[in-house]
């Protein structure tokens, strides 16, 4: 066992999710278990808290709260979207060294893999002992290496709830139904819409995903065809689609194409579906275009990530045991890393640890076998893939009784 003695300090960073809670438990309560972590401190909104010093001590917090906490969805610490450099990083180094911690356990997606990898390396530069584990949290999906994400699962049982409702809805009152799912760059979010089908009928008809360049008349196309078959049409649209690209050759969305909104978020990035402009250009061009009056859009928005009501049994759980597993690298094996995830049979999961310059700062896609030829729909495949992560669907069933001979 490593005999390394210090503190430990435990954050959560990026978007919350349902699961995320059962992380930070996960840790905190392994923690507890080693003599030679002294104490356990929580950071207050992520990295923020740390070089602001701002911390609470799970040490002293009971097992009963904490347990409590880990059922519960959001981020119990505070989050924060910093995306630290490498002065932000050496702030944090200086900290560990000021509260003498030893070690550091940090939840969230690519950001933190990377705020981890950073602060390793001023760790070994200064020869200061200081294990520095990842412990993956996004609803995105989109860490390499791992084969999901906690917080995936229940992030996609909300969607994929969200769009039988929606189609149920559809088809006492047909019409067209377009949504935007988030997801960014990676469309595995946007690809849950379909798990939950039953029947050949069901919604969503079309699916758009960010891997797939979107082409305005292709879609008309695709809308028109469904529609007359079905007298309907439902759309799940990733909210990072994107239509052509700059002279750099970067993917220009289509939010950005289609109104030359140039509205960005805290980073600089595009403002992909918080304003609920994506829905409404899409539904507009449909209703001009195809002259269909009953088109409505929606955008499902911040609900995906903490719905009280649709945690994955399934996601929870690993999410717990991520928390788990990193301490244990940490404390049994003395080494730094990002926990993964390694599917096996059907289903079961192994953990392992990546090093960390494999992870950071990088983003994983949907495969092509994930998405049909027609770059409109997903396969059987991706349903596989996703079902065990999102438990079973309720019942949804139809009415099958003859109709009466008109006299």
């Amino acid at each position: 066992m490593a005999q390394l003695k210090g503190k430990a300090i435990i954050a959560q960073g990026g978007g919350p999710t349902a699961v995320i809670n059962q992380s930070l438990v996960g840790a905190a309560l392994e923690c507890r278990k080693f003599p030679q972590v002294t104490h356990v401190y929580g950071a207050r909104h992520g990295v923020s808290g740390i070089i602001k010093e701002e911390f609470v001590d799970l040490t002293q917090a009971t097992s009963n709260n904490l347990e409590q906490v880990g059922m519960t969805p959001g981020a119990a610490l505070g989050s924060t979207r910093d995306k630290p450099d490498y002065e932000y990083c050496q702030k944090i180094f200086n900290v560990f060294k000021k509260y003498d911690v030893r070690y550091f356990f940090y939840i969230g997606g690519n950001d933190s893999s990377d705020t981890c990898r950073i602060v390793n390396q001023f760790a070994d530069q200064e020869g200061y002992e200081c294990r520095c584990v990842h412990i993956p949290k996004t609803i995105d999906n989109d860490l390499v290496v791992t084969d999901h994400c906690p917080g995936y699962g229940s992030a996609a049982r909300y969607v994929a709830l969200a769009f039988a409702g929606a189609n149920l809805d559809n088809r006492a009152l047909p019409g067209v139904y377009v949504a935007v799912v988030m997801g960014r760059h990676a469309g595995f979010l946007t690809a849950a819409s379909a798990a939950y089908r039953r029947f050949p009928d069901d919604g969503p008809h079309l699916i758009y995903l960010p891997e797939r360049q979107f082409n305005k008349e292709k879609f008309l196309q695709d809308v028109d065809a469904v529609y007359k078959k079905h007298g309907r049409c439902i759309i799940a649209v990733s909210e990072g689609i994107w239509s052509e690209r700059d002279e750099k050759g970067k993917e220009i969305p289509v939010i950005i194409s289609l109104t030359g909104t140039t509205e960005k978020d805290a980073h600089g990035n595009p403002q992909l579906s918080g304003t609920g402009a994506l829905g409404d250009v899409l539904s507009n061009l449909i209703k001009n275009e195809l002259k269909i009056k009953r088109v409505r859009a929606d955008t499902l928005g911040y609900p995906q990530r903490c719905f009280l009501g649709c945690v994955s049994p399934v996601d929870s759980l690993e999410a717990r045991e991520v928390g788990e597993k990193a301490v244990q690298y940490a404390l049994w094996h003395n080494i730094d890393g990002s926990v993964t995830i390694n599917r096996v049979g059907d289903y079961a999961v192994e953990y392992s640890l990546s090093k960390l310059d494999d992870i950071a700062a990088k983003t994983k896609v949907m495969p092509d076998e994930f998405i049909s030829p027609e770059g409109n729909d997903v396969t059987d495949a991706f349903r596989h893939y996703v079902l065990p992560l999102m438990g079973p669907a309720p019942e949804a069933n139809r009415l099958f009784a003859p109709p009466v001979t008109k006299l």
